[in-house]
């Protein structure tokens, strides 16, 4: 019997996975599930494919999901293997803070999705990996008394965790006499920026918040890495006083003291203090973080991944932050996805500090996804999957349905509402 060419090949396909055809693979859907609580609020996007293959991002906590459905209508019928090619598409959608959730949620969806349909992880196709295993660092809200906030950090330090991190500023001074001089309505509103606040640390809440972190560093020690965050809306001189207070501590940075767009103020403090600088979590690209690198401006930039652009152009971030000799740590406060995203991020980023971790406290955040150690986070550190995409095998539908936020309590709800989304989207005539 003759067999020609086209038998052949069904023949051969008989012996060969055919569970993805990268060429041939396309969106045909996207939906958002809510969660809550884990640690914050956080929408969880499924990207669906013609060949069965899902794909997962998540938008930047306490983010709208809207930033990330309004992308439906631009995404479905693209080949997600053309990251570069959707995220020129959509990018134009994002901006600074929140409102990068969507498009940053998104690309990382399509890393997923490339990832699984090449067979490869998510830092294969930025370049590869530098290192095997990730340092996280703890986040710890801070309370009023210094020995209690010591033991809150050593628990930690217990854990494993070689970085922490807690608040310190005018929040531990408003109800000491004599530290804060403000208007009367400062303490009850965040909505002027710090240089219009008229908020001033005086001499005495400067000895204050040094003295809080002396006695902290006294529990914990100094074999282990402390950052500082959430100074308040205060201004650059006193934000300089209160680094200076802070240099004997040897602390890995001081972060978001004012904000990011003062890139000129920035310098002025970096250039004041003998502390490291740090912030970023709420720009947006690499052309936002341009102005402080290129001015010498920080000594550590801090993007969040779910706002900067995910995976691919945070990684481009990295890059331009090492070629100025500047380190780049990672903002995060989310679920397993993004927390998976920043994984594979850091693994291809050579100057990557140490990744933050936020749900120290949340008992069932390691199980919110499956094929993962557990707990995710050993020794501080999170090992690199080898496998195909973010690295989990599927999220566990019984604990995200058991999670999702009593506002809005459906499980991936179906999005047609945003199937003929239209716009005239080009940004030229």
């Amino acid at each position: 019997m003759t067999t020609t060419s086209s038998d052949a090949s069904v023949v051969t396909e008989e012996h060969v996975s055919t569970a993805s055809r990268p060429s041939a693979l396309r969106i045909t859907d996207l939906r958002v599930a809510n969660l809550h609580e884990v640690p914050f609020r956080s929408s969880i996007i499924r990207i669906d494919t013609n060949q069965g293959l899902v794909g997962y991002g998540e938008v930047r906590d306490q983010a709208s999901a809207t930033y990330a459905l309004m992308l439906k209508s631009r995404l479905v019928g693209e080949n997600p293997c053309n990251v570069d090619k959707i995220f020129r598409k959509i990018k134009q959608f994002g901006f600074h803070a929140r409102q990068g959730g969507g498009v940053s949620g998104v690309e990382m969806a399509l890393m997923d999705l490339a990832g699984k349909a090449y067979g490869v992880p998510a830092y294969a196709l930025v370049g590869g990996q530098f290192r095997d295993s990730i340092r996280c660092y703890a986040d710890t809200p801070s309370v009023p008394d210094p020995h209690e906030m010591g033991q809150r950090l050593l628990e930690r330090k217990q854990r494993g965790f070689t970085m922490l991190k807690m608040d310190l500023g005018v929040n531990l001074l408003w109800d000491v006499p004599g530290t804060v001089i403000a208007p009367p309505e400062a303490r009850e509103t965040t909505t002027v920026m710090h240089p219009f606040s008229g908020i001033q640390v005086t001499a005495k809440g400067v000895e204050h918040l040094a003295s809080y972190v002396e006695t902290v560093r006294g529990i914990i020690g100094y074999d282990v890495a402390l950052a500082t965050d959430h100074f308040g809306h205060i201004a650059l001189d006193s934000c300089i006083r209160i680094g200076r207070a802070l240099e004997p501590f040897t602390l890995a940075w001081i972060e978001d003291l004012i904000p990011w767009q003062f890139t000129d103020q920035w310098r002025q403090l970096t250039e004041a203090v003998a502390v490291p600088t740090c912030t970023g979590e709420d720009i947006y690209l690499t052309e936002g973080f341009k102005p402080l690198l290129d001015a010498g401006a920080v000594r550590v930039i801090h993007p969040d991944p779910a706002t900067s652009g995910g995976i691919t152009e945070t990684k481009r971030l990295g890059d331009y932050a090492q070629e100025r000799g500047v380190a780049m740590a990672l903002h995060l406060a989310a679920s397993p996805i993004a927390t998976m995203a920043c994984v594979h991020l850091a693994a291809a980023t050579e100057n990557f500090l140490a990744l933050e971790h936020h749900a120290a406290d949340v008992p069932f955040w390691s199980d919110l996804v499956t094929d993962l150690p557990r707990p995710l986070i050993q020794d501080g550190h999170i090992a690199v999957p080898d496998t195909p995409g973010l690295g989990f095998g599927d999220i566990n539908e019984e604990l995200f349905m058991a999670q999702l936020d009593p506002r809005d309590p459906v499980f991936f709800a179906e999005s047609a509402q945003w199937d003929g989304e239209s716009s005239h989207d080009r940004l030229w005539s």
